[in-house]
């Protein structure tokens, strides 16, 4: 059978049978896709300066702990919430721009090196996250994938609700997602591989015949050990954090702490030049 690790890159398989499900978020891109999605819906006037300070807290603490339900679900509702009548056509525009100028530059190299592998050995490659399904269908178009499933935000007459469809396709909702798509397209999942980066991922890892953690967190590189799924490392040099704060990170949150100083001093100039 075939390491999990390196598909085979000999004959082509017939279509429908193997896939390979690939999580986003420091599996394929690094740090959060939404984040960087939030900025560029900032600049383009879409919300407050508090909400992406708090996305930027969000994100920082994503980088150096991983995932945690309760900033997700927060995060979730006030996005919902911001979302709320704006026009799908304007977000996906913009999800086009952001790609093209900020998520191209952060994909792991060593993970598009894997996922190229499952391409030419003919399998279907198919993006499961947590993230909106419009970013997620870009990334797959771009990256040549087979297709994409994410979080699907309810929109009627081409603007959006502010409520979900279904739920956060996240932990175990990834491996109902991925059980639905197999039984539809005839997936053999035991002859299918998935990869993911943190715990919330161990659902679908452990619904496929090939798992791989990917840039693992502490708890999944644990985990990984103890039940021998094999782990690749493709951030590079490890510290003693989680996850390794890179130069972009650093360099978007002395933005968006800029944002906050100024904010500060004009209150500061408004308050005291009054008087």
């Amino acid at each position: 059978m075939p390491e999990p690790t390196e598909p085979p890159t000999g004959a082509a398989v017939p279509p429908g049978r193997v896939a390979a499900f690939f999580d986003v978020d420091n599996t394929i891109i690094r740090g959060a896709s939404s984040f960087h999605l939030a900025v560029g819906l900032y600049r383009r006037g879409f919300f407050q300066r508090g909400d992406i300070v708090r996305f930027a807290v969000h994100q920082v603490r994503y980088l150096l702990f991983g995932e945690n339900k309760e900033q997700i679900d927060e995060v979730r509702s006030r996005a919902l919430e911001i979302m709320h009548g704006r026009s799908v056509a304007e977000v996906v525009a913009i999800a086009e721009d952001i790609y093209d100028e900020v998520l191209s530059l952060r994909i792991f190299p060593g993970t598009q090196r894997l996922l190229d592998q499952h391409i030419r050995a003919g399998h279907e490659v198919w993006l499961v996250t947590a993230t909106p399904v419009e970013i997620a269908e870009i990334i797959a178009r771009r990256l040549g994938t087979t297709g994409a499933l994410g979080t699907v935000a309810e929109h009627t007459d081409g603007f959006y609700t502010g409520r979900l469809v279904g739920d956060l396709l996240h932990g175990k909702a990834k491996a109902s997602a991925v059980r639905a798509l197999a039984e539809k397209e005839g997936i053999d999942l035991s002859r299918s591989f998935a990869y993911g980066d943190s715990t919330n991922d161990v659902p679908i890892l452990s619904e496929v015949g090939f798992p791989c953690a990917i840039n693992p967190e502490g708890r999944l590189r644990r985990h990984a050990a103890e039940v021998g799924w094999p782990v690749r490392e493709f951030r590079g040099r490890r510290n003693a954090t989680r996850r390794g704060v890179d130069a972009a990170t650093v360099a978007g949150s002395a933005w968006v702490a800029g944002l906050v100083v100024r904010a500060v001093r004009r209150a500061i100039r408004a308050r005291w030049g009054g008087r």
